[in-house]
């Protein structure tokens, strides 16, 4: 049988010379201080009721395009499966019949 060759170790070769190692410092630093808290400079957005009203609108619109472009994708496909079907079914016919006049 074929055993697989298990890689020896590799010995270190030549003289080996010992490095000191050098403790180093740490120096800890005062964390900074916290950022002060300052009001938003951001402007805050203001819904009157006729724009909730176009919002609503707008995003009612949105789901029925979508939902109706789904829907066609759906009924696409499905039209093009029944008539891949019924192209199958007759061109199975057609040779059975070719078949049986032989």
């Amino acid at each position: 049988m074929i055993r697989p060759k298990i890689p020896a170790m590799p010995q270190p070769t030549g003289l080996i010379t010992p490095s000191a190692v050098e403790p180093t410092t740490v120096i800890q630093q005062p964390p900074p201080a916290p950022a002060p808290v300052t009001a938003s400079t951001r402007p805050t957005v203001q819904l009157t009721p006729g724009a909730v009203v176009a919002l609503l609108g707008g995003g009612t619109a949105v789901v029925l395009v979508v939902g109706a472009v789904l829907v066609s994708m759906l009924l696409a496909v499905a039209i093009t499966g029944a008539s891949v079907a019924i192209c199958a079914l007759v061109i199975r016919s057609l040779i059975n019949t070719e078949a049986k006049r032989r």
